[in-house]
This record gives structure tokens, C-alpha cells and sequence, in this order.
């Protein structure tokens, strides 16, 4: 397994994702050195210039520029963020003939380049992406690591973390499956500062009757933020910067990121949000959680919608 080597990371798609993201990874300094491509090349040079006036004040001086495709030949990170946005009642997989198109021509762009790094993808919808980058660059599958239900944890600890009074750093709770509307929460085996989540309630009854509602909101907020601003942008931004971080350290951290599973969970050829050990290879190891017979039932059915459109 090549250890992949430098700290220098690559953004393709400058939009309101990929902006975010620059500005999360000044603002937590892990990188020396942050490209940014896109097509929209004076958007680029404005965010450039931008971004490295903040410079002075990020915890350590990052080198922020515009490049191209050739900047990927050193890059230990490409992380794509381009392709067409959700658009207000569109579903995320209303976006897959659009994307894999764009990406073909991306991915081509980038192995010309000689790049032997990860690629980290954003672009929805991210599981279907994300397997395709793997087939069109021909990297090995543990390099190319999707998104994934990165954000919908994110989203789930918040909620849980709001309806316990409890930090969400202290709850322990996963959104597994697609990133879309047929994931699922892993309620068997969620705890709160290692109390299980069954023993929690029973001292909490007061908030059994509420769970449900808690999974509707993780699924249904990208619609509500998209309908209110256009576009969700923050949240991934910071999931994206916690993967980065997670490779670069080397750091053996646990995400809810969409990883190839090859047998894990009685599934095969398919990439689906599930825990996954990230290092500076990129994904050591898919965590095989136990689920009850009903989670499995509906991580089944999510890994079914998703095989639909494969290309």
C-alpha cells in the first residue's frame, strides 16, 4: 500500500461547496499548499486573493492559488466539488446523468496529470460519483473516498444532541446507507457517553415517542436549506475538512464516509455510507457495525437503490 506523501491539496469546482471548503482548510491551516480549479477562472483569482488576505491570521501561512489540472500531479488530495447543484424538489439522484458526464472529462483531466493521490468526492449524488471515479481513474478503491453520510451524522448528533441536552461529541450515532432518502439511522447501536441509547431512554422516557421525527429532519434538511438559501454549503465543507484532516494526520478516525464495500455487510461493488477507519492511505478498514435485522433490511434496500444507477 503507497503511502501517499505531501500536504498538498486540490480543489476542482469553486462554487459555493468548494468555497467553503478552501475556507474551512485556511482557517484550520493542514495544508502548505491549496489549489483551486474551476472554469469560472475570475471567480477563482477573487477567492484566491480573498483567502490569502486571511492568511495572517490562519493558524499556519498556506500557499493559496489558482491552477489547472496539471497542478494534480503532486497533489496528495483531489477533492471534486464541481458538477451541477441540487436544485430546489430535485433529489439527489435526479443529478446522475448530468455529474457523470462532467466527471469523465474531470477524472481524464486529472490521471493526465500523472496524480497518484486520494481523491475525497462531494458532488451529488456522491455514492453513485464516487463509485464512477473509481472506474474512470482506475485507482484502487480504498483512494477514492466519498462524502457520504458524513453530513447526515453530523446532522444527527446535532439533533439528538439538542433533544438530550447532551454535547454532540458525547453521542455516538450514525446515518448509514445512501446520502438520500433511503438512509438510516442506526438506533441499535447508538450510545450517549457509552450508555446505550435503549438505557438512556428508559431514564428518559419522556423522549421515546420523539425519534422518529429526529430521522425525518436529518433526511429532510438539505430540501428545507435549499428551498431557504439555494444550496447547502457549511455543513459538507466541514465534513469534506474533517476527511482532509483525517488523512493528512494520519489519524485512524472513524467517518461515516461512502466506502467500497467488498463483502462488508453482505454486500459487494457498490460504494454506500458506512463507518470506515480513515488514515493516510485513505480507507484501512470498513467498520462491519452489528444491525438489528430491520437496519440490515433497509441498508439492503438502500444499497439496491444506489446499484440502479451504476455506471
Amino acid at each position: 500500500m503507497a503511502h501517499i506523501s505531501g500536504n498538498k491539496v486540490v480543489l476542482v469546482g469553486n462554487g459555493a461547496v468548494g468555497s467553503s471548503y478552501a475556507f474551512s482548510m485556511m482557517n484550520q491551516g493542514l495544508c502548505d499548499e491549496f489549489v483551486i480549479i474551476d472554469l469560472n477562472k475570475e471567480k477563482v483569482m477573487g477567492d484566491v486573493m480573498d483567502l490569502n488576505h486571511g492568511v495572517l491570521y490562519a493558524p499556519s501561512p498556506t500557499k493559496i492559488k489558482a491552477g489547472d489540472y496539471s497542478d494534480c500531479h503532486d497533489a496528495s488530495i483531489v477533492v471534486l466539488c464541481a458538477g451541477a447543484a441540487q436544485k430546489p424538489g430535485e433529489t439527489r439522484l435526479d443529478l446522475v446523468n448530468k455529474n457523470l458526464a462532467i466527471f469523465q472529462s474531470i477524472i481524464d483531466e486529472i490521471m493526465k496529470s500523472g496524480f497518484e493521490g486520494i481523491f475525497i468526492v462531494a458532488t451529488n449524488p456522491v455514492d453513485i460519483l464516487t463509485y464512477a471515479t473509481m472506474k474512470f481513474s482506475g485507482l484502487p478503491h480504498h483512494r477514492v473516498i466519498g462524502s457520504g453520510t458524513i453530513l447526515d451524522t453530523a446532522r444527527f448528533r446535532y439533533l439528538l444532541s439538542e433533544k438530550f441536552n447532551v454535547a454532540p461529541g458525547s453521542i455516538h450515532a450514525n446515518i448509514i446507507g445512501e446520502h438520500g432518502d433511503s438512509e438510516l439511522a442506526v438506533w441499535s447501536t447508538a450510545n450517549i457517553a457509552g450508555m446505550s441509547l435503549k438505557d438512556y431512554l428508559e431514564q428518559h422516557p419522556e423522549h421515546e415517542g420523539e425519534l422518529d421525527s429526529i430521522v425525518t429532519n436529518v433526511k429532510e434538511a438539505a430540501y428545507h436549506i435549499i428551498e431557504a438559501k439555494g444550496a447547502t454549503f457549511y455543513g459538507v465543507a466541514m465534513g469534506l475538512m474533517r476527511i482532509t484532516k483525517a488523512i493528512l494526520n494520519n489519524e485512524e478516525a472513524v467517518l461515516t464516509v461512502s466506502a467500497y464495500l467488498d463483502g462488508e455487510y453482505g454486500q459487494q461493488d457498490v460504494y454506500i455510507g458506512v463507518p470506515a477507519i480513515i488514515n493516510r492511505h485513505g480507507v484501512r478498514q470498513v467498520i462491519e457495525s452489528k444491525l438489528s435485522d430491520d437496519e440490515k433490511a433497509l441498508l439492503d434496500q438502500s444499497v439496491t437503490t444506489l446499484k440502479q444507477y451504476l455506471p
